[in-house]
């Protein structure tokens, strides 16, 4: 669908209509192209990989040649394909493709076979292709090789998926997994940039410097910059296998072209012919070259791959001159095709480098996203793909080396194929990367980080879930970065990146999200015909020379590559000219100088991210706007509707979800009613009781009774006994008849009933020894009681497992408690400090008493005016029978909100400004004061008092200091530190550090020898055989050889320990016991 037209048919203005009306929740013939979009740019890419973006791979990977047994072998990749994810061969099964239902409720991954087909010869005679297996990659959930591809929401939810599926994750272990967007310097480009730190890359190096990122079709890059020395020479500088490598650019010049040094000076010096300086200077670096005896082309390709032969592993019979040459193919614009196009390249970022470094033009941003672009799912797995495929050639060549000799019958392809199996396959490392997001490579992939690079797409409520896939990170490094400058939100990123939706703290600015009307572009176009198009109007080729002087000329450089030179009075016309094909849209590949820019078309200046920005004005103070971006990541809502069919190891579930009634319009436009996040509560605005101090809010008992708020936690728990019991294939799940440690509560097959309550201590699973029938019972260890929601029986992956696998799944009601962290759409927080009851909360007039008690004092020093509109919106919505619109920016200081919303407030029969008259629940007496009350849309979120609380009597404690060990979930202690002894001190009660950091630590008493001071001496005396057992032995002092001078002391475990330390580094410590 077109952008334009896709962002003209919005809603005008929320409405209830689509909840009242008939077949509300009935399945749609197809799904909702609006929330389908989100996810899009991740499944786009996914689908270029593993098509397109495949065959480029398999026709980059060049061939691997070795000697074996003074046999040439040559081995090579014809063609690769990845099928959908069907079961193993040999599976008793009924349906032979898998879905991802499946594989998240067996906690296994969603994978497909990869088969390549290897052309293999000896000594350059071709003996024929086999088709080999791989192994098997992770496949992208509803791209078009997931077997959910195209289905319809009935079909979805007939397999186990939400009718709304939106795919663009992975699944790997049973968990979902999102490959981060990640943003990468602009491919093809060269940025002048200063770093200060490039000053101490060697001596004469100065902050100056251009850096390009080239960018090859199947998208393997490589990070090259050019260096201005103090001394008018540049050096080139680029990474191989993570190795950092300088090289004078007069040799790589040189070494690209066979020109005379002349013709070499003549293209660097263009445009630059009248500077004496930089003249000298081009002159200087061809003289270096020559110093070297490098006179030709040839012998400067000798000279290179004499020196980098050891770093390249390749074949001992390739000469100097091929090493070279593979080397300036790998390392130097691996973008461009010929040796030619390279040249002009090296000399267009030098003559920059020299324009930069005497400041004759600005320095780029690279921050500014005019030099960014982003790294796309799909381009990040088509690259991991080429290196482990690179790495399978590699390690059929060890398997040759290693086994190559004990094979009998010569060379057949029965033979080969033996040793082809033998290769380390795919399915591990991809499994790796996506399950942990650590990347191991050895060519680091250009990328400046090697973790994190995969996040868990957690449903913790809808919003959350969608967050994942509109993000975009700008990397790890930049994280250490002590500059904001990288942070920074830059005015160029409007209608590109949402202004309020970054995390506050540490990722600030870093991690981004896109618009709604932000897309990825992820094809390529061809730009082949583009370069006769723009000589046709007026640009002189690059070994042309134009009309005027090279100093009246603009380069012109498309996709990294130098088409030629345009004077500058022409140069107005071409752009005019390319506007206008561009708009008639017969040039679709002018866009593709930048294949995957973040592009955007703003409809009509619409408020960039209007589908989530929580406030109902553009008079909300701005970091509440950020807070309320991270809090409604973390509330309880209403995730999803399969909850049967789903194992997450936790899912938070509100039951009484409501529609809100103030909302933008865009919440209809993304149908956000199929997945409510929070209620509609009365709020009062007064300050009752002291109960509602700092933040704290008081609820209505009553209110809490009728299902305020209420919820629960699914949480699974996967049960293999072949982990289990390790060894043993007669185990499987089942009880002993008559068994007395089950009580009665576990079925015959040892599992508990559905819809049973556990409590502490119960029996939660048994299996049994069908060899001995000996029993096990396993207890259910958690000290809050559940309910038995599901049980899932899961097989293995051939479909023969036994009885030995299970995921049960128990449900935890968590209804609110004092302690509970609730939060309005406007980023005000606040705990639930009391449950009051009812016939004591203020009531009005008509005898409504209120869901919650907000203090006044949350609104001045916060200026969240949001949240008073709302609620007279709310109010007016309510008696009206509306769902009103909270997009920002849709009232002025013409019509302002007040006068809106107070005049359908005196239509409905209430006061103007939102306030009523309250009655004091305790004396019946009318308060003085108007109170300010309405309806506000109120967030549970999932911080609760249940999960936080942490209290210990006695238990584990280290082994080595013998002091309480720390950790909620082991039954730790709480650590009472620095802070809290000053605390403990200033109010004088210091002898209670006595009790914290003594008895209630390590306290243990010791014997000490007064004498000699020393702790580790006395000794019990060893007793000579004849003495009775009940003889009472002494404590002796090895030094002195007394017993008398012994005393006990309470002394901390932890300096009998430090003590001892110390004594094994030949220190002695004396105490003066007095």
């Amino acid at each position: 669908m077109d952008s334009s037209i896709k962002w003209n048919d919005l809603p005008k203005a929320p409405s209830l209509k689509n909840l009242t009306e008939r077949g509300f929740g009935d399945l749609k013939e197809s799904q909702h192209a609006a929330v389908q979009d989100l996810t899009k740019a991740h499944i786009e890419s996914f689908d270029q990989a593993v098509t397109d973006g495949l065959s480029r791979v398999v026709q980059a990977i060049p061939p691997l040649e070795f000697l074996f047994k003074d046999d040439r072998f040559s081995l090579a990749f014809v063609e690769a394909t990845v099928y959908n994810p069907v079961v193993a061969k040999g599976s008793i099964c009924r349906e032979m493709k898998v879905f991802p239902a499946e594989c998240r409720g067996r906690k296994c991954t969603y994978k497909g076979k990869i088969v390549a087909d290897v052309s293999w010869s000896i000594n350059g005679v071709p003996k024929g292709i086999i088709k080999q297996s791989l192994g098997q990659v992770p496949i992208m959930v509803k791209s078009k090789m997931c077997n959910l591809h195209g289905m319809s929401p009935r079909e979805l939810v007939k397999h186990h998926e939400e009718s709304e599926e939106m795919g663009g994750y992975f699944i790997v272990n049973g968990n979902e997994k999102v490959i981060r967007m990640l943003i990468m310097p602009r491919r093809n480009y060269p940025i002048a940039m200063s770093r200060p730190k490039w000053k101490n890359r060697g001596q004469g190096y100065t902050q100056y410097g251009i850096s390009i990122r080239c960018v090859k079709e199947e998208h393997t890059a490589i990070n090259m910059n050019l260096h201005y020395l103090d001394n008018g020479t540049v050096m080139l500088n680029f990474i191989y296998h993570k190795e950092m490598f300088f090289l004078p650019l007069g040799f790589a010049l040189k070494a690209l072209v066979d020109f005379t040094d002349f013709q070499i000076y003549q293209e660097l010096i263009k445009g630059r012919e009248e500077n004496s300086f930089y003249k000298s200077c081009v002159s200087e670096m061809l003289r270096i070259v020559m110093e070297e005896g490098c006179i030709t082309r040839s012998k400067v390709l000798n000279y290179f791959g004499e020196r980098f032969r050891v770093k390249l592993s390749l074949p001992e019979w390739y000469t100097n001159e091929q090493c070279a040459k593979f080397l300036i193919d790998e390392c130097i614009c691996i973008h461009l095709k010929s040796d030619v196009e390279k040249f002009y390249l090296l000399c267009l970022m030098t003559r920059k480098l020299f324009t930069y470094a005497k400041q004759e033009c600005m320095e780029e941003n690279p921050d500014s996203i005019m030099c960014q672009e982003v790294l796309t799912p799909g381009q990040l797995y088509l690259m991991f793909m080429k290196e482990r495929m690179s790495a399978w050639l590699m390690s059929v060549k060890l398997s040759f080396d290693k086994r190559g000799s004990r094979l009998a019958g010569g060379w057949n392809a029965e033979n080969v194929m033996k040793i082809f199996n033998m290769g380390t396959d795919l399915t591990k490392p991809f499994e790796y990367l996506l399950a942990t997001g650590n990347l191991t490579s050895k060519t680091g992939l250009g990328m400046m980080q090697n973790t994190g690079l995969c996040v868990v797409a957690d449903k913790l409520n809808f919003i959350r879930y969608l967050s994942h896939f509109r993000c975009v990170h700008r990397g790890a490094a930049f994280a250490k970065m002590r500059t904001t400058s990288v942070r920074k939100l830059l005015p160029e990123s409007w209608g590109f990146m949402c202004p309020v939706h970054t995390p506050d703290g540490d990722p600030c600015g870093l991690m981004n999200h896109m618009t709604a009307i932000c897309e990825i572009v992820t094809s390529t176009v061809t730009t082949t015909s583009l370069p006769a198009l723009l000589c046709s109007l007026g640009v002189t080729p690059v070994d042309g020379s134009p009309g005027q002087a090279f100093s009246n000329c603009y380069p012109v450089v498309l996709d990294g590559a130098i088409v030629g030179w345009v004077e500058t009075e022409l140069a107005p016309v071409v752009v005019d000219s390319l506007r206008r094909f561009k708009r008639r849209g017969s040039l679709p590949g002018l866009r593709s100088s930048w294949p995957v820019p973040l592009h955007n078309t703003l409809p009509y200046g619409a408020a960039p991210r209007s589908d989530h920005t929580p406030g109902a004005l553009p008079a909300q103070y701005s970091p509440r706007n950020m807070y309320q971006c991270q809090m409604s990541k973390q509330t309880m809502g209403f995730p999803l509707h399969s909850f049967l069919d789903r194992s997450d190891n936790k899912l938070y579930r509100l039951q009484t979800p409501q529609t809100p009634l103030v909302r933008p319009y865009m919440y209809d436009h993304y149908n956000l009613d199929n997945y409510p996040s929070g209620t509609n509560a009365i709020v009062a605005v007064i300050s009752y009781t002291g109960y509602d101090m700092e933040d704290a809010m008081i609820v209505n008992k009553s209110s809490w009774e009728r299902g305020f708020a209420h919820g629960c936690i699914y949480k699974a728990e996967l049960v293999d006994l072949a982990d289990k019991v390790r060894g043993q294939d007669s185990v499987v799940f089942g009880t002993k008849p008559g068994d007395p440690k089950t009580h009665g509560k576990l079925d015959a097959d040892g599992l508990p009933h559905i819809g049973s309550t556990l409590q502490y201590g119960d029996p939660f699973y048994s299996y049994i020894n069908l060899n001995t029938g000996q029993a096990v019972v396993n207890f259910y260890k958690s000290q809050e009681a559940c309910v038995v929601d599901n049980i899932k029986i899961c097989s293995n992956d051939t479909g023969t497992g036994q009885f030995k696998r299970v995921c049960i799944t128990v449900r935890v009601p968590r209804n609110p408690t004092i302690g509970d962290k609730f939060a309005s759409r406007h980023g005000q927080k606040g705990i639930l400090s009391r449950l009051w009851p009812t016939e004591d909360m203020p009531f009005t007039e008509s005898g409504m008493a209120p869901d919650i008690l907000f203090n006044p004092h949350g609104f001045p020093s916060r200026m969240t005016i949001g949240m008073l509109i709302e609620s007279m919106a709310g109010k007016s919505g309510a008696l009206h029978g509306l769902s009103h619109d909270a997009t920002p920016f849709t009232f002025s200081e013409e019509s302002s909100a007040l006068d809106y919303f107070g005049e359908m407030l005196r239509a409905g029969g209430y006061n103007y400004y939102g306030t009523e008259r309250l009655y004091s629940g305790v004396s019946g007496q009318e308060l003085e004061a108007d109170i300010f009350i309405g309806v506000v849309y109120y967030q549970r979120l999932r911080h609760m008092v249940s999960d936080k609380f942490q209290v210990r009597t006695t238990g584990a404690r280290d082994k080595v200091t013998n002091q309480p060990v720390g950790g909620r979930n082991i039954q730790g202690g709480i650590r009472f530190g620095e802070m809290e002894r000053d605390a403990l001190l200033a109010h004088g009660s210091s002898f209670l550090l006595q009790d914290r950091l003594f008895n209630c630590s390590d306290r243990s008493v010791t014997q000490v020898c007064v004498d000699c001071g020393s702790l580790i001496s006395p000794l019990l005396e060893k007793p000579p055989p004849y003495w009775s057992a009940l003889r009472h032995r002494k404590t002796v002092c090895l030094l002195c050889g007394k017993s008398d001078t012994i005393d006990s002391v309470s002394v901390p475990y932890v300096f009998r320990y430090f003590v001892a330390e110390l004594a094994a580094m030949n220190i002695k410590v004396k105490l003066d016991v007095k």
